[in-house]
């Protein structure tokens, strides 16, 4: 396992590293990866402990239990951590720059949340393993979405539609229709059938036609 392989991806990402010790790092990342790979509930922390290169027991001198681990290191993080920094950075990115038309902020949403799926295969998957399961994560990610990114979002849809660039649906039914179509189509593409031979380019046209223009003919 590439040393810290996942914890550097999230360094990378934003000006603060979470405080961990080396063997603590070790352990996240044996977790990420095992958690995504066979879920929560099928993984042991002996397999944790091995992966990682310690002993089981030091897992448990800092966390009790299994449950314990998944709250205390992976969520933490994803939650604290990962999803601030990536929900700044989205909204930086996408939200703060100029788009001149509802179209181009499609393409700046649906190419930013690309590359972040491609680089975190497996953090998506434990989210979407777990989130189901676990409140603590559920709450994080309405808490952040609706503080750092729904009212931004709102604000643009607010103003395409005076624009009468998109249709006078109320804003959090755009907002869900765009947000499921995108988040439908990175699911299907790294998650479910990673390996089709998938035209990305083209794909991500399809997908921001769609959300213009619906199935209808023209």
């Amino acid at each position: 396992m590439e040393e810290h392989k996942y914890l550097q991806q999230l360094i990378d990402a934003g000006e603060n590293a979470p405080q961990l010790t080396p063997k603590q790092a070790k352990i996240l990342d044996a977790a990420i990866e095992i958690f995504a790979e066979k879920g929560y509930a099928n993984t042991s922390t002996s397999e944790i402990a091995k992966k990682a290169g310690v002993a089981e027991g030091t897992i448990f001198r800092h966390y009790k239990t299994k449950k314990e681990l998944l709250i205390s290191i992976v969520t933490p993080v994803l939650t604290r951590f990962v999803v601030p920094v990536f929900a700044t950075h989205f909204v930086k990115q996408v939200f703060d720059q100029e788009a001149g038309n509802y179209e181009d902020l499609l393409r700046k949403i649906i190419v930013n949340r690309f590359d972040f799926a491609k680089n975190n295969v497996p953090l998506i998957k434990i989210i979407m393993q777990e989130m189901a399961f676990h409140s603590e994560i559920q709450q994080a990610y309405q808490q952040v979405f609706s503080r750092e990114v729904l009212p931004r979002f709102k604000e643009a849809v607010h103003h395409f539609q005076k624009e009468g660039q998109i249709i006078q649906y109320p804003s959090t039914t755009i907002i869900r229709f765009t947000m499921t179509t995108i988040i439908g189509f990175l699911i299907t593409r790294f998650i479910v059938l990673p390996d089709a031979e998938w035209d990305d380019e083209e794909e991500i046209n399809r997908t921001i036609d769609l959300l213009m223009h619906g199935i209808t003919p023209r």
